[in-house]
C-alpha cells in the first residue's frame, strides 16, 4: 500500500514540474525571449497546451473573468500541494 501512495506522489510531482515548466514557457513567450514560430518551441508549446488544457479547462469554467490573468495553474498546483498532503498523511498512518 505505500508503494502506491509512493506512485501517486512520484506523479503528482512530475504533473507539479510539467506545471511549472508550461508557465515559465509562457512568460518566456509573452517577452518575446522564446518564438513558437520555431519547431521545437512551437511543437513543445502545443504539447503542453493539449497535455494541461484539460485540468486547466474544467478550472476556467468556474472561475470568473479576471481579464488577462489565467489562475488555474496556480489553483492546480494548490490542489496538487492538498493532494500530497493527504497522501502523505495517509502513508504515514499505515506506518
Amino acid at each position: 500500500m505505500l508503494s502506491i501512495f509512493q506512485i501517486l506522489n512520484m506523479l503528482l510531482d512530475i504533473l507539479w514540474f510539467i506545471i511549472i515548466a508550461h508557465i515559465i514557457m509562457s512568460w518566456l513567450i509573452n517577452f518575446q525571449v522564446l518564438n513558437v514560430n520555431q519547431p521545437l518551441v512551437g511543437q513543445l508549446w502545443r504539447g503542453l497546451n493539449q497535455l494541461l488544457a484539460p485540468l486547466y479547462n474544467r478550472i476556467r469554467r468556474i472561475l470568473p473573468q479576471m481579464g488577462g490573468l489565467d489562475l488555474a495553474p496556480l489553483i492546480v498546483l494548490v490542489a496538487i500541494m492538498i493532494l500530497r498532503t493527504v497522501i502523505r498523511n495517509n502513508a504515514i498512518a499505515l506506518m
